[in-house]
């Protein structure tokens, strides 16, 4: 009867894991295929655009008016202008909140622990989208109609007087404010990562320090090279008299696309700068290996586990050798 017992059970726990295996590769199906979805979404949506663009140029017939007023009401106005100065300050916010979330991993990684959690980072999120929707309070009351009618912000009087300072807070909210913060966070990394190093004086810590010092370089650059141009073009405009040239205009255009290729840059940035990252690419296009891909997964998972735990028993012994540890360690370079 014990046989049995023990015979049934080892049934029930070979179906249970049967149903769990089934369950996972279906959700990684679908995630594939999401995944797919929006890949031809992205590609036929660029490409259409781009077609549409191109004929617009090349043929000079097209450029009329139907093509520059905004036909569709300044209800739907403001909704637009709303939502894209959302997403604008929103992405930001993020990168900046990133950059903290890096700084506290490295500089201080024992005690953000009680922070760096799921809930928190709901939490966080939660905060910088609220935090986005009171900064664009301007946008979303202002936003309207002018005469041609073209949509836009429309200022009360004095209308140079608003839009000036509108300017200066918005290069302050989204531009000088995130940016000294991730310089700063960064430069506490790099500092951290250095002085660490010398105690160690190992050449994989080396290799570590100049893999940040390339990370750090790359992602403050890309921030600055797509935001500052949008911002340099907004604060000439109200403090100098610019002659609006076609030139002018055109620069314009392509300054503001560079802001939003700063949000299509951000996702490979923070991805393809991360060897995790880029070890689980080379397993998801390797598909011979996805087999076997569960059970490294719950290998490394139990290796981190134990690496953690001798962690804490080294730190509790003390300090230095924690940093020693941590430094010889596996240091997350990625953002």
């Amino acid at each position: 009867m014990y046989d049995s017992y023990i015979q049934g059970n080892e049934s029930d726990l070979g179906l249970n894991i049967s149903k769990a295996k089934d369950a996972e590769h279906q959700d990684k199906t679908s995630s594939v295929v999401i995944t797919c979805i929006y890949f031809i979404v992205c590609a036929v949506g660029l490409c259409g655009n781009t077609l549409v663009i191109y004929v617009i140029l090349r043929y000079a017939k097209m450029k009329t008016l139907a093509l520059v007023h905004w036909p569709f009401g300044e209800a739907l106005c403001r909704v637009i202008m709303s939502v894209d100065s959302l997403n604008q300050f929103t992405s930001i916010f993020c990168l900046m909140v990133m950059s903290i979330d890096r700084y506290l991993a490295v500089v201080h990684p024992i005690k953000s622990t009680k922070w760096r959690k799921p809930r928190v980072a709901k939490l966080i999120n939660l905060t910088v989208w609220s935090m986005s929707m009171l900064v664009i309070l301007p946008t979303m009351i202002f936003s309207g109609l002018n005469k041609v009618p073209v949509c836009g912000i429309v200022w009360p009087e004095p209308q140079d007087f608003y839009c000036r300072a509108f300017i200066f807070y918005t290069f302050f909210i989204g531009f000088f404010l995130p940016l000294a913060v991730i310089c700063l966070c960064y430069l506490f990394i790099i500092v951290k990562v250095k002085s660490s190093g010398l105690r160690v004086g190992s050449t994989k810590r080396k290799r570590s320090e100049r893999k940040v010092t390339r990370m750090v370089s790359i992602v403050v650059a890309v921030f600055v090279l797509c935001w500052l141009p949008f911002y340099i073009f907004n604060v000439t405009s109200v403090t100098s008299i610019i002659n609006p040239t076609s030139a002018v205009k055109s620069t314009f255009d392509f300054v503001v696309v560079l802001g939003y290729a700063n949000s299509c840059a951000n996702p490979i940035l923070y991805a393809f700068l991360s060897d995790n990252f880029k070890k689980s690419f080379q397993n998801v296009l390797c598909l011979k290996k996805v087999a076997g891909l569960d059970e490294v997964e719950r290998s490394d998972s139990r290796a981190d586990r134990s690496r953690m735990v001798n962690d804490a028993v080294i730190i509790s012994a003390n300090l230095e050798t924690h940093s020693a540890a941590l430094l010889n360690g596996e240091l997350q370079t990625s953002i």
